[in-house]
């Protein structure tokens, strides 16, 4: 074993990396805190990247890292993804290095190369899915401060809403404010002011397993903001659906993740009845996604490498020529690898590298595309090169 990949699923709460050897093999794995990108913040989340990974190489003496994918959340916007790049690179962390979404990585392990929806929740919140023409699209993951509707600190945030009103007198009795502060280990509501003037969004969703502790025992306020949550959930998948199916009820594969969504847990038994309904044609797959596999599939074919074991069951096999750089790669001075991304990218492409939103994967507005509700389109002026 010479030759190593890496692929890394960085979220809000914590960083997992995998190893793989030439073949798609497991070689080891390593876990931190969370390394999401935060707006100005990118190098303290390369800090984070660099030491799981290292420790994860540890396992892996004498080998090469050839090529590591990076999945990580606030990577689609361009400035936090450039800066965590450059910062990496920086590092030499490996010969090659590709920032993607933390999305992208989830998709690619639950699907390959087929179409599908996946819906995390987690800290945030995001539907990402991929049609039977090759259409990437998503919806949500606007951030915590005007989206992620649904996710563990949008839930924690309404839970202390919820709590505040009820002290008040504006909402029926509830025990969640008991419940969040035996949680933070406060003494009086008027505590739960300092301390969430300063929560991170990591912060707030780890009061959302304490909201689900209290719906389960029949709390009705409790068990209403669940239902919210349930239901903005449930309508990223049934916007999803419609746009990359034509329509909820057609027949589609349907993956969860994130904490929250975790099999059997409170969030993803009720998500599962009312999808039943609002988008009929979703079949719920039962494995477990593993971001981090999906983003070490994701180097090894940036490096021109075949996974000969995909590693979740039912996905596609590999394509590409084994040890040969993609055509369409350059190295820096640096050394490192960067890959450019083919000019006029079209709706119906098939494969999903070629939409992504990498680091050296963007397209010049001036090549005519445009975003649409999170869907990449190509105008109609636009002349389809061979």
């Amino acid at each position: 074993m010479n030759t190593i990949f890496a692929g890394v699923d960085g979220g809000g709460t914590r960083t997992r990396v995998l190893v793989t050897d030439e073949h798609g093999a497991e070689v080891a794995t390593a876990e931190g805190p969370g390394s999401a990108i935060h707006p100005g913040n990118a190098s303290r989340s390369a800090a984070v990247i660099r030491e799981v990974v290292q420790r994860a190489l540890v396992d892996a003496p004498g080998a090469t890292l050839r090529a590591l994918c990076v999945g990580v959340a606030g990577a689609g916007r361009d400035e936090e993804r450039d800066s965590l790049q450059a910062a990496l690179d920086a590092d030499r962390v490996a010969a090659t290095v590709m920032v993607v979404t933390d999305a992208e990585v989830a998709l690619e392990d639950a699907f390959g190369a087929g179409p599908g929806v996946l819906i995390t929740a987690g800290t945030g919140s995001i539907a990402y899915g991929k049609g039977p023409t090759g259409l990437v699209s998503r919806c949500g993951g606007w951030g915590p401060v005007i989206g992620d509707e649904g996710s563990g600190a949008w839930i924690g945030r309404r839970g202390l809403g919820i709590a505040a009103a009820s002290a008040d007198g504006r909402e029926p009795e509830t025990t969640l404010g008991h419940a969040i502060l035996a949680a933070l280990n406060l003494e009086s509501m008027d505590q739960l002011i300092p301390w969430a003037a300063t929560a991170a969004p990591a912060e707030l969703a780890r009061l959302a397993p304490v909201v689900l502790e209290v719906a389960a025992t029949g709390d009705l306020r409790a068990n209403s903001l669940v239902t919210l949550a349930v239901e903005e959930l449930a309508l990223h998948v049934r916007t999803l659906a419609r746009k990359l199916f034509s329509d909820e009820r057609a027949a589609f594969r349907l993956a969860m993740h994130g904490g929250l969504l975790a099999p059997k847990s409170l969030l993803r038994r009720r998500l599962e009845q009312r999808l039943k309904s609002i988008a009929p044609g979703s079949t719920v797959l039962t494995e477990p996604v593993r971001p981090e596999r999906g983003a070490a599939r994701m180097a090894m074919r940036e490096s021109g490498v075949r996974a000969e074991t995909s590693g979740r069951p039912g996905s596609p096999p590999e394509t590409g020529g084994a040890g040969v750089p993609p055509p369409d790669a350059s190295r820096s001075s640096s050394g490192t690898l960067h890959r450019r991304r083919p000019p006029g990218t079209l709706v119906g492409s098939p494969p999903i590298e070629a939409l992504h939103r990498g680091h050296h994967r963007r397209v010049p507005q001036a090549l005519g595309l445009r975003h649409e509700c999170g869907r990449r389109e190509v105008a109609p002026d636009v002349h389809r090169g061979p």
